[in-house]
């Protein structure tokens, strides 16, 4: 008898899900279409935003966002829940493997509830649930990532504890896989916002947030590091905020010309969108991107 990743991969019982790569050619997305409690909120800060959002601004660009997409061959999963706000950064609601998604259980008092949104749109396209996070733990997709197709790593800090950490590592034992844990730095939030792969040995770092940790690990993996200031284009801007296409490849948020130049003289194609109204709710094409299948 099959084993359940086999089934998965066959896609006869199960749509074929997952990758092992950050950066393999990107083929299936989750994209939440903004709720209406977007245009509802009055107090930003309480809605973990920076400030006031265009609510038709948002869903304009999230049209243009799952259009570009489209254009690049992506299969773009477009759920659209009446939901909290923050439901839109669907990047850290679930996490993929190839056997299926890890479900988040949020750290947040204002995002605790999201990620059924996030399993009912999964399930729905034919995508198996692995694991739902529970008990004490906490995870948040934005807080793994693939550093090679054995080995994931987890930063731990506000959004996810040791508990959603071991629960990854259940996961993805099962895949014959690994996790490693790094500390994140006072202040970010996730993984995400530290390290970006941008190909097979190149990754992007947030120079000021990068703990010893993951600078030692990087470089035992043999990674080629672009290091980026923390300047008004990485804090405000979220310019290494992005999506990888394929290899050194990628979408970026617009109005970030100093990390752009800095990618491209690292040999990285750049492509720009238009995401200032998901700027003002403090995320980025990163954030909103699910992501649900690369190229094995």
């Amino acid at each position: 008898m099959a084993s359940h990743a086999e089934e998965v991969a066959a896609g006869a019982v199960w749509t074929p899900c997952g990758y092992r790569s950050e950066t393999a050619a990107l083929r299936s997305v989750l994209l939440v279409r903004p709720p209406d409690s977007v245009g509802a909120v009055r107090r930003p800060g309480a809605s973990l935003m920076v400030g006031p959002v265009d609510l038709p601004a948002m869903r304009a660009q999230c049209d243009a966002l799952a259009d570009r997409l489209r254009d690049d061959g992506v299969e773009v999963h477009l759920a659209a829940p009446e939901a909290s706000p923050n439901v839109v950064f669907a990047r850290d609601l679930f996490w993929m493997t190839p056997a299926g998604a890890v479900l988040a259980r949020m750290a947040s008092a204002q995002r605790a509830g999201e990620e059924r949104h996030a399993a009912l749109a999964l399930a729905g396209a034919g995508f198996p649930i692995l694991r739902t996070v529970s008990g004490t733990a906490v995870f948040e997709g934005a807080d793994a990532l693939w550093i090679d197709p054995s080995t994931v790593v987890v930063g731990t800090g506000f959004r996810t504890n040791a508990a959603g950490a071991a629960a990854v590592a259940s996961a993805v034992a099962e895949l014959g896989a690994r996790v490693v844990t790094v500390p994140l730095a006072p202040g970010v939030q996730h993984l995400l916002g530290t390290v970006v792969f941008l190909g097979p040995s190149t990754a992007a770092v947030h120079r000021a947030a990068c703990p010893p940790e993951l600078a030692a690990l990087l470089a035992a993996y043999g990674y080629r590091v672009i290091p980026l200031p923390p300047d008004e284009e990485l804090l405000v801007r979220r310019g290494m905020n992005l999506l990888v296409l394929a290899p050194e490849r990628v979408l970026m948020p617009a109005g970030c010309p100093g990390i752009r130049r800095t990618l491209e003289r690292a040999g990285v194609a750049v492509d720009e969108i238009d995401v200032g109204a998901y700027l003002r709710a403090a995320g980025g094409i990163g954030c909103v991107t699910g992501v649900v299948r690369r190229e094995h």
